[in-house]
């Protein structure tokens, strides 16, 4: 065997790249939510979004997505994450974080326009996330000065 030569370059590099899998794998694998007294923080791979309970315009538990256009995102199984478009309304972004396509998904419309779907693997989780955000909501909108 001694025309035979170890090539620790492409070692290193099968090392790296399964080792960038399995990360990539567990920054998607569920979202992870942060929640500060102002905003709320959603964090799934390499989709991020900010939810400032001041620009909460309405919470909604639904069942199914509306027809949307990936712009870009993954889905596996029963799981959807990204950025979408609304077929209906093309010039809106939609958030979508959701670990189960079959249970019910929360629908946060913020700043009037854009929207976020978000649900988790345990639908008590989801629920949980859902009443604190009506909450936050009726706080919000109580707190709010009348326009007239």
């Amino acid at each position: 065997m001694q025309g035979r030569k170890i090539h620790w370059g492409w070692n290193v590099l099968i090392i790296v790249s399964i080792l960038l899998c399995i990360g990539a794998f567990i920054l998607h694998y569920k979202n992870w939510v942060r929640v500060k007294p102002e905003k709320l923080t959603v964090l799934s791979g390499i989709y991020y979004r900010e939810l400032p309970f001041s620009e909460m315009d309405s919470v909604v538990m639904v069942d199914r997505l509306p027809e949307l256009e990936r712009l870009h995102g993954f889905s596996a199984g029963s799981v959807e994450k990204g950025i979408f478009l609304d077929s209906i309304h093309p010039d809106n972004e939609i958030s979508v974080f959701v670990d189960n396509l079959r249970y019910p998904k929360i629908r946060v419309v913020h700043r009037d326009s854009l929207l976020m779907f978000l649900n988790f693997k345990d639908t008590v989780e989801t629920r949980k996330y859902y009443s604190y955000l009506l909450e936050k909501l009726a706080k919000e909108q109580n707190e709010l000065p009348d326009k007239e």
